[in-house]
């Protein structure tokens, strides 16, 4: 693995070792359930509400407003039916947008389905949802508003403290999927005005399997996993003990390293930008230059394909992607470049780079010494690059 140059964070983080030390107790000796009453057991429900704890400092929360999941999706997918259940009464408008997560997607196509008014607002060129259509989106019967954080293709930082502030007026419970930005940027539940939102462990250096959902105080959301009693009676399943202090850690870990870890990765992320914008020629920045993820590259490369670009770094030992991992196996293009009106032709020429705490600048240098004769290679036998190029011409 010393070799291999990782640049795949948004898909997924190595565990650090702090959080493999932590967790391998719960693993082995301290194996109790955190719901038995003899010393084990209330050795692990002391590490489940010690990491509780963590994870509510890492946001601005409460302890008592967090909820361990298995991860981001089942915090989406709660969001989305949960309020949905709990709010029937009051009406079924769901308002989204077209670039979020498939967590939140699909969830709301099932309850379209099922007989709910789904909006799905447009965003512009650089993946921005509109404040404007958003207020004029609302109507009475409106449930839920649910917009992610940052988006985890383009990096783009998307307005939720203003989103916030207009939910609250309007009394509608705002969710926001806050995978791709908790413990690389501040988060604050309080700030952002939010009632529930995501948390993936496995996104910030901690274990696979695990996530949580922060529930403001109050909020009504219906129970999503039901049979004990666990998590307050919101959630029910036996504790992962050793995969919640894995998650505590990291949580504790990403907000002592933020700052320093921020600062580095916008170093490196500039430098990667203005590399391949400097050595390649038609390439589009996909995402906001400014209002995005410290740790995001994403590029559309004119006249190839991503998934060729992805095969022949990996023969260089470099990793990257093509946009979301949860959809690398599908041939569509990514719904989120197609939402900023790109052509599918372009859509499907992207490729995604994501930074984390352990790259370098000498493996910056090597991925802009390795990518344009790729790009080069792959145009040279592309005939949709070489038509583009014959009509520039003309």
């Amino acid at each position: 693995m010393s070799d291999i140059i990782y640049l795949d964070h948004a898909a997924t983080t190595p565990v650090d070792e702090e959080v493999l030390d932590a967790m391998l107790p719960y693993l082995k000796d301290r194996f109790g359930s955190a719901s038995t009453l003899y010393s084990i057991g209330r050795e692990a429900r002391e590490a489940v509400e010690e990491a509780r704890e963590k994870v509510a400092d890492l946001i601005g929360a409460q302890p008592e407003e967090v909820f361990f999941t298995s991860g981001g999706t089942e915090s989406d997918n709660w969001a989305v039916f949960g309020v949905t259940a709990a709010k029937a009464s009051k009406g079924k408008h769901i308002i989204t947008s077209k670039i979020e997560h498939h967590a939140i997607l699909e969830p709301c196509h099932y309850l379209e389905k099922q007989g709910s008014n789904v909006t799905v607002l447009d965003v512009d060129e650089n993946g921005f949802v509109s404040i404007d259509a958003l207020r004029d989106a609302i109507t009475d019967q409106t449930v839920l508003i649910t917009i992610m954080h940052a988006n985890n293709e383009i990096g783009t930082i998307e307005p939720v403290e203003e989103i916030g502030r207009i939910a609250r007026e309007r009394k509608i419970h705002f969710h926001t999927d806050t995978v791709q930005s908790v413990g690389h940027i501040p988060v604050n539940v309080e700030d952002i005005g939010c009632d529930s939102l995501a948390i993936s462990a496995h996104k910030i250096y901690g274990p696979k399997g695990i996530g949580a959902m922060y529930i403001r105080k109050g909020a009504r959301v219906e129970r999503f996993m039901r049979g004990g009693g666990q998590e307050n009676n919101r959630r029910a399943g036996t504790h992962a003990v050793p995969a919640i202090v894995g998650l505590g850690k990291a949580a504790e870990l990403a907000k002592k390293r933020m700052a320093e870890e921020t600062m580095k990765t916008l170093e490196l992320r500039d430098a990667l930008i203005s590399g391949v914008e400097a050595r390649i020629k038609d390439v589009k920045l996909n995402g906001d230059r400014i209002r995005r993820l410290p740790n995001n590259v994403n590029f559309s490369f004119t006249g190839i394909e991503g998934e060729s670009m992805i095969l022949l770094m990996d023969m260089n030992g470099i990793c990257v992607s093509s946009g979301s991992a949860c959809t690398s196996g599908s041939l569509d293009p990514s719904h989120v470049l197609m939402a900023l009106g790109m052509k599918h032709e372009q859509a499907h020429g992207s490729l995604r780079m994501t930074l984390g705490k352990d790259n370098t600048m000498p493996q910056i240098e090597k991925v802009l010494d390795t990518l344009p004769g790729i790009v080069q290679r792959l145009r040279e036998m592309s005939p949709i690059y070489a038509e583009g190029a014959k009509c520039d011409k003309e």
